[in-house]
């Protein structure tokens, strides 16, 4: 059938039925007439809208009610977005690091609310010596732009009283490394010495809590996040992604020691200063936990020694019984390598940089290196270990060549397990020679409970000998790694990792990993290390921890690592 406009223009001009009948002459020709004027309409609006553009009607999205709306909408989605975000924040903390603001009881109040700080901190030492003149080798630094945060020095001794002995305002050095403005190392040993009284005293009121309600791990673990956040949490924002001291090119080295209760320390730092090339040029960072018996100093009733868990004899099935006894205070290898005459000048001229707390208040190696790490003041190179080690000739010259030997450098980590000594009674010289490197390359998931399934990594093959350049390889053994010192500020420590012993080395080498840094295995070992089996009955952190709580052998300490691997597999997904 044909179109209707179509038929009706054709047969315009027709007086019968040439519309095919359909409609009688009179209304066929009206019919037509009303079709022909639309159709004249239509070809001259075409002609029209050919030459001349017709503006579209108006849009809503041009409308101004609808641009309100948008604004609106945005404005709600944003706060949405922060009010998502901040509880994702809660979430992570009450889950990874703690809640706060209530301490079990439903009540939202928390131990240490009405603790005062000043209070504690006046009531666990005595008087602050007054200031004093500054040293001839102060003074010399203070006329350095490049050298004055060292000054006022952080001495060495006595221990846990020695950030006492600082010389200066201490209030004006603490705001000053809080704001920005004039950071020192005093400034921050004193804002760490602060943190750890305020953490003593805040265990003594949690550890006088007695069955049936005696203090429960998150609990203790709480405390620990609600004071850390008030002391070191500050510290971190304000120096986020810079150096908090300019870092020297002088192929100075800094050596970051944690030491538990360790009676080689002194050999250690002995050994270390002896066989370098450049003693001059070689700081150490010292974090001494040890048993400092009773009545260690005025205000501080102590605690008695314990030994480690001593091999004494085989049961009826031939396993080792073991024995816990009482102990004498612990030898401090600070004081031993300070009062040598050798080594004296070293530790008068702040190259010994030292912090000590009780070791029942032991928090662990990872804290422990966060701590040290904090001593650092700009040295070129950062080299962290045990306090357990001996040294080859010239080591220090022999490691920084390696690191330069690397593909990568400076962004690049030399790391290894150095291989054992068995000497109880080291001096801290490695007479050997020294024994090729091997690579960390391996790893393996944990089978054992109280590590949660954490990674642990192990040794590969070793070099052969012929190899011109070091290999690349995958981890950071945290008992020994060498880089420069930039490494601090693209890989900070965590703050926020107590009683941790399992995990620290998977974050450390998966965020140098992610942070542009590559590791590689040093060619050759020139420190030994004393690897420290059950039988020698050497005492171990886990088992001081409980102790303070009432809680006698590694049980409570195993909580509270297992709650703060959330915290590492959080980290590294």
């Amino acid at each position: 059938m044909k179109d209707r406009s179509s038929s009706s223009l054709n047969n315009n001009n027709t007086n019968g039925g040439g519309g095919g009948g359909a409609f009688p002459d009179a209304a066929n020709d009206d019919y037509n007439d009303r079709i022909a004027q639309r159709s004249r309409r239509y070809k001259k609006l075409s002609r029209r809208t050919s030459s001349v553009a017709i503006d579209p009607p108006p849009s809503i999205a041009s409308s101004k009610p609808f641009l309100v709306l948008v604004v609106l909408l945005g404005i709600a989605l944003a706060i949405q977005f922060v009010i998502v975000f901040s509880w994702h924040h809660r979430r992570h903390d009450v889950h990874v690091l703690g809640k706060f603001g209530g301490s079990g009881d439903g009540g939202g109040h928390h131990p240490l609310d009405a603790l005062n700080s000043n209070d504690v901190h006046n009531a666990q030492l005595p008087p602050q010596n007054v200031a004093g003149a500054p040293s001839e080798e102060e003074a010399e630094e203070l006329k350095d732009p490049k050298r004055a945060h060292l000054v006022p020095h952080l001495p060495p001794l006595p221990p846990i009283l020695n950030s006492q002995l600082i010389q200066g305002d201490k209030d004006r050095l603490v705001q000053e490394t809080y704001s920005g403005k004039h950071p020192t190392i005093a400034g921050i040993g004193l804002i760490l010495s602060e943190f750890r009284t305020s953490l003593h005293k805040s265990n003594q009121l949690l550890a006088m809590k007695k069955p049936p309600n005696r203090v429960q791990r998150d609990e203790v673990h709480e405390a620990f996040v609600r004071l850390a956040k008030a002391h070191l949490g500050p510290l971190e924002d304000r120096y986020r992604d810079r150096a908090i001291f300019p870092i020297r090119e002088d192929d100075s080295i800094f050596v970051s020691l944690a030491s538990f209760r360790d009676h080689l320390l002194g050999s250690t730092l002995a050994g270390a200063f002896a066989q370098a090339k450049h003693p001059d040029k070689l700081f150490i960072g010292a974090i001494v936990q040890n048993c400092f018996g009773l009545n260690p100093y005025p205000g501080e009733p102590g605690v008695q020694c314990r030994t480690g868990a001593q091999v004494v004899g085989k049961n009826a099935q031939g396993r080792d019984q073991t024995k816990v006894s009482d102990a004498p205070p612990d030898r401090n290898g600070i004081e031993e390598f300070c009062n040598n005459p050798t080594y004296k000048r070293y530790c008068d001229e702040g190259h010994i940089r030292v912090l000590y707390l009780h070791e029942n208040e032991s928090l662990g190696p990872a804290m422990a290196r966060y701590d040290s790490s904090k001593l650092w003041v700009g040295e070129t190179y950062f080299m962290q270990v045990d306090s357990h080690l001996e040294f080859a000739k010239h080591w220090d010259e022999k490691y920084t060549n390696e690191l330069k030997a690397t593909k990568s450098f400076p962004k690049s980590v030399l790391s290894s397990y150095p291989p054992g000594f068995t000497n109880e009674h080291s001096n801290g010289i490695l007479e050997r020679e020294p024994n090729p490197g091997a690579r960390l390359c391996t790893c393996e998931f944990s089978t054992s409970d109280v590590e949660s399934k954490i990674i642990r990594i192990n040794t590969g093959v070793s070099y052969s000998g012929n190899e011109e350049h070091p290999t690349q390889i995958a981890f950071i053994a945290a008992g020994f790694f060498f880089a420069h010192g930039e490494f601090l500020v693209d890989v900070p420590f965590d703050p926020y990792m107590p009683w941790c012993f399992m995990g620290e080395e998977i974050m450390l080498s998966m965020r140098a990993w992610t942070h542009g840094w590559d590791i590689y295995a040093p060619r050759m070992n020139w420190i030994a290390h004393q690897y420290r089996p059950g039988r020698m009955g050497l005492p171990k952190f886990w088992g001081s921890v409980g102790r303070l709580f009432n809680r006698p052998g590694p049980g409570f300490s195993n909580q509270l690592q297992l709650r703060l691997i959330k915290r590492v597999k959080h980290l590294v997904g």
